[in-house]
This record gives C-alpha cells, sequence and structure tokens, in this order.
C-alpha cells in the first residue's frame, strides 16, 4: 500500500477496515490491508506521510499485533509481517514533530539503506539497458544499441532525481528518437550536474603511505559498525564519495563484516 496515494481521511480506513455506518458511505462492513495480509506480509511504501493519528494507530499494531475496525469496539487480533518504506529523512520528521519517535524505534528494527544512485554508478549501465529494452518494447522500436557518449554522460551525472529521473529521461529519449542507437542530448542533464570537483573529491589520507591510510579507514568503519553509505556510514565520516571508498577497501583488502559487531 503507497501510503501517499490516497487521500489522508481514507488511510485508516484502507488500513484497518470500517464497520457498516462508521462514516458517511460506510453501507458495509470492509476488511482493511492489515486484515487481509493475516498470517503474511504487508508493504508500507512512503510510511513517511502518515499523519500522527494514523501513525498512534500503527504503533498500536506493531505493539500489541491487534487492530480495530473504525466504527468498531473490538480488537481484532493479525499476524503480519510488515514492511516501510520512505525516502524521508525520519530522524528529521522526529526532530520536526511530524513523525513519532516510537514508531520510528519500532520500524527501525531491521534497517535497509538504499544508497542514491550517484553513490552506485555501477548500476547505471544495467539500468540503463532494462529501461532501453521496457520503454523500446512498449514504441514499438527496435534499439539495436546505446551510444557509448552517452553512456559516459550517464554514468558522469550525479542523479539528484535518482531512478525516477533516469526512467524519465530514457523514456523521452525512445520517444523522440529516430534511429537504432540509443542516445540523448546533453542539455537534459547539463543544468543539473553536480561540479566535477564534487566528484573528483579523494580520501583525505590518500596521500600518506598504505598503514596511515588503512588505519584511517578502518576507524570510519569501526565507528559506523561497517557501513559504507549513507548519512551515519564511513564514506559520510570521511567527507567522500562511497564509491571512492569501497574502491579503496577493496583495494587494501579490508573486511568491512569484521566492524559490524564491535
Amino acid at each position: 500500500m503507497n501510503c501517499a496515494a490516497l487521500p489522508p481521511t481514507l488511510v485508516a480506513s484502507e488500513l484497518f477496515g470500517h464497520e457498516k455506518g462508521a462514516f458517511t458511505g460506510a453501507t458495509e462492513r470492509r476488511l482493511g490491508r492489515f486484515e487481509m495480509a493475516d498470517g503474511g506480509t504487508i508493504f508500507l511504501d512512503e510510511v513517511g506521510e502518515l499523519l500522527p493519528d494514523t501513525q498512534a494507530a500503527l504503533l498500536r499494531v506493531l505493539q500489541e499485533r491487534e487492530i480495530e475496525r473504525l466504527g468498531g469496539g473490538q480488537p481484532i487480533q493479525v499476524d503480519v509481517r510488515v514492511i516501510a518504506a520512505t525516502n524521508r529523512d525520519l530522524n528529521a520528521a522526529v526532530a520536526t514533530g511530524t513523525f513519532r519517535q516510537d514508531l520510528l524505534y519500532r520500524l527501525h528494527v531491521f534497517p535497509i539503506e538504499m544508497p542514491p544512485l550517484r553513490e552506485r554508478k555501477e548500476d547505471i549501465l544495467m539500468l540503463v539497458e532494462y529501461f532501453v529494452q521496457r520503454y523500446a518494447s512498449r514504441a514499438g522500436r527496435n534499439i539495436r544499441s546505446i551510444d557509448q557518449k552517452t553512456l559516459d554522460l550517464l554514468q558522469s551525472y550525479d542523479w539528484p532525481g535518482n531512478i525516477r529521473e533516469l526512467q524519465n529521461i530514457i523514456e523521452r529519449s525512445i520517444i523522440l528518437s529516430s534511429t537504432d542507437v540509443f542516445s540523448l542530448d546533453e542539455l537534459w542533464l547539463s543544468k543539473r550536474t553536480f561540479p566535477q570537483a564534487s566528484r573528483a573529491k579523494t580520501l583525505p589520507a590518500l596521500n600518506v603511505e598504505t598503514r596511515s591510510e588503512r588505519e584511517f579507514i578502518e576507524a570510519a568503519l569501526a565507528e559506523s559498525r561497517g557501513r559504507v553509505s549513507g548519512p551515519s556510514g564511513a564514506a559520510a565520516k570521511l567527507q567522500v564519495p562511497a564509491t571512492t571508498l569501497e574502491s579503496r577497501i577493496k583495494t587494501l583488502k579490508i573486511d568491512k563484516r569484521q566492524f559490524r559487531f564491535r
């Protein structure tokens, strides 16, 4: 369920269901997503968009494993695995009072952080090939190859809009292209590309001898418990791109796993 796709007044009914007559238009009982997912999994996308009252009800589900339909008076036990996703900084939302801290703790049991596209440039070729094939098929086009200059341009761009921006640009290029070679107009990207200097940034310790560099990286990994990317990762602490740090870790043969439980 996409929590941002419904009007806020309907989210609670969609999640927890309602009884007949619970509100105007409720002509019959309706089961909510949690009841329908009983014994299985519910995926809550854009969970950061929930309003405070719905957050409180969701916290009750996570804590007590029970729901209550709108207009109902009896708790209903549910056994559901909950997976939640958001592109918002929930710690910042907690600080501003728009997201409950106790709910964040309950959702943050096993966090998985997806780095932005600019920190995983090695994925760009695979994604470009996939989206080119997808949109070419929709348009009834036969794209035989990808222009190397275009591919270099895509891999050097910083992608402030992440994968959705990549999708949009590829779809637009397929629509406008008249050849069987995929290419795009450089002007679509240049105005939003970060300065080249930011991409050329290197580790502060790269100019020192290898042993000192290793110690520098290992100290950051120990502090971040083996995490490289993300706001609390070693790359952020060293103020370098995650891809650069990953490359140095591989070169120095540092085992990140040894720092996870320190």
